[in-house]
């Protein structure tokens, strides 16, 4: 027997919506790992050329130093982490992905060419 006031019907159900704020890519398409590893390939590249002259002062700076390289290059190497940190963005991130898909048939067409190659020789 049901208590007084109980509802027969089952409790109203939550839709999740999602917002386009709320997807992380502009490109969506899923990759495979080994693809998505070219992407990643593709955007550390991106962020190091961004920063390479700061990356160039540190490793100056740390040539023929070990344990005294923390300090005496300290300036150098929060420089460096400071620039990756603020050009590692999410925009950068579909920069790279977007790179990758206008590269795609050029990879495709690269290796159908190493492969007729290969199988010459």
């Amino acid at each position: 027997q049901m208590a007084r006031g109980a509802s027969t019907e089952p409790p109203p159900r939550t839709i999740l919506t999602t917002q386009p704020t709320d997807v992380p890519s502009r490109n969506p398409v899923p990759l495979s790992a080994t693809q998505e590893n070219e992407v990643r390939q593709t955007y550390y590249k991106r962020v190091r050329a961004q920063c390479a002259d700061l990356i160039r002062e540190y490793a100056t700076c740390t040539t023929g130093r070990t344990i005294t390289a923390s300090w005496k290059c300290r300036q150098q190497r929060l420089a460096m982490n400071s620039c990756m940190l603020s050009k590692a963005t999410l925009e950068e991130q579909d920069r790279a992905r977007e790179e990758w898909f206008q590269t795609r048939e050029q990879r495709k067409r690269e290796k159908e060419e190493k492969d007729r190659e290969r199988k010459e020789n």
